[in-house]
C-alpha cells in the first residue's frame, strides 16, 4: 500500500471563522506539517483530533491535507 498525500490543505481561522486554502509541506500523519498561508510558514501540530497552528497571533486548524491510499499488487 502506498498513500498519496495531497498539497494543499483548509486552514480555519478559529477567531472569525474565515477558511483559506494553504500549501502543505513536510507533511507527518498524526503528527504535525507546515501550512504557507502568504508565503508565511505555519507549523501545524496534532492534538489527537485535529491540527493547530499559531501565527500573529491568530489561531488556525485543519482537518489535514487530504490522503489516498493505493493498494498495490506485487508481481508473481
Amino acid at each position: 500500500m502506498r498513500t498519496i498525500v495531497d498539497n494543499k490543505a483548509m486552514l480555519k481561522n478559529t477567531h472569525n471563522d474565515i477558511s483559506a486554502e494553504a500549501e502543505v509541506d513536510n507533511f507527518r500523519e498524526n503528527v504535525k506539517f507546515d501550512a504557507f498561508l502568504a508565503n508565511n510558514r505555519i507549523p501545524m501540530k496534532w492534538n489527537g483530533k485535529i491540527y493547530i497552528g499559531q501565527m500573529h497571533g491568530m489561531e488556525f486548524t485543519s482537518a489535514g491535507p487530504d490522503l489516498t491510499v493505493i493498494k498495490e499488487r506485487g508481481m508473481r
